[in-house]
């Protein structure tokens, strides 16, 4: 009995060390590391979606050059303290990235290479996986006219149940475009490129669109203000209903690039994946090798990283 209860003391003292607390109610007023060595660590992190009760972080992670990426997950616990990121029950096979929830939080929507039928990887699709009583039940294809033979990324739903998504097609404005499929009685509608107030010429992708469709955040490269490999934008909704000109989000945007934006369900807080880095260009004296891999081991080695900031010191800066 006593080495069964020593035996359960470390197990719980191991799975408490393993635990963080997370204060999600004091972001901090620029952008900042969210979750050091927890979650933005050395390995890829991208994408951010949290569940609209605040119990649950989904995320992606990848393997060097995004060979295969995966969605992980924390769950916070009673006394307020998350778990150790796992793989999410229904991922772990094939790529799969870019979780975003329902305004409900009972569907998670996600792009993913599996297949619909065999088991060898395809192009990329949009999939959607529903909460049942005993958890998330099987994954499903959103099928046409949302999926082609050309990838679909990065999924963002709103209230409405419209879905805004990236994708590079022949005929759209640009290289690569964001899309909306208006949802209608009960199914949607065939996808339509935004206009040139959100898409360009040149690259826009992985855009999240306010559950009441109010506003847009997306990355664009290669406009004439983009301060690095890649910037943020905004569009917000005018009186008549149409999207303005975007913005660049000078204030958190950095000369790398910057993407995959996200605000929280309460409105109050702003992630966004960075690939900003503390890489040195020379050294004073010759290095070592140790040296070298202490800088690729580290948390900013140019690998992405998932940033946040208080939503409304952005929006200050919006409103000017």
């Amino acid at each position: 009995m006593k080495v069964a209860l020593i035996t359960l003391f470390i197990f719980l003292s191991v799975e408490a060390m393993s635990q963080q607390k997370i204060d999600l109610s004091n972001p901090p007023s620029h952008a900042t590391l969210f979750a050091e060595g927890f979650i933005s660590t050395s390995i890829n992190e991208r994408d951010f979606a949290i569940s609209p009760n605040g119990n649950e972080i989904y995320y992606t992670i990848s393997t060097p050059q995004s060979s295969f990426q995966t969605i992980a997950v924390i769950k916070k616990d009673k006394n307020g303290l998350w778990s150790t990121p796992a793989i999410a029950p229904f991922a772990g096979k094939f790529s799969d990235l870019e979780p975003a929830f329902s305004a409900d939080g009972k569907k998670l929507y996600f792009a993913s290479n599996r297949p619909v039928q065999g088991n060898k990887p395809k192009d990329f699709d949009l999939w959607v996986v529903e909460r049942n009583f005993a958890g998330w039940g099987e994954p499903k294809n959103l099928g046409s006219p949302i999926n082609t033979e050309t990838d679909e990324f990065y999924p963002s739903i709103a209230r409405s149940g419209n879905l805004y998504f990236t994708a590079q097609y022949a005929g759209g404005v640009g290289r690569e475009d964001i899309y909306q499929a208006v949802w209608i009685n009960n199914h949607y509608e065939k996808p339509i490129a935004l206009d040139t107030t959100v898409n360009s010429s040149l690259y826009e992708f992985n855009a999240f669109v306010d559950p009441d469709e109010q506003f847009i955040l997306f990355t664009s490269y290669g406009r004439k203000d983009d301060t690095g490999r890649g910037d943020l934008y905004i569009s917000e909704k005018g009186k008549a209903g149409k999207w303005m000109p975007a913005r660049n989000l000078k204030s958190i945007n950095s000369n790398k690039l910057d993407y995959c934006p996200y605000v929280s369900p309460d409105k109050k807080l702003l992630f966004f994946t960075s690939e900003r880095s503390e890489l040195p260009v020379s050294f004073e004296s010759p290095t070592t090798i140790d040296q070298i891999k202490k800088i690729a081991e580290g948390t900013l080695n140019g690998s992405g990283n998932i940033y946040w900031i208080d939503w409304n010191e952005v929006k200050k800066v919006i409103s000017h």
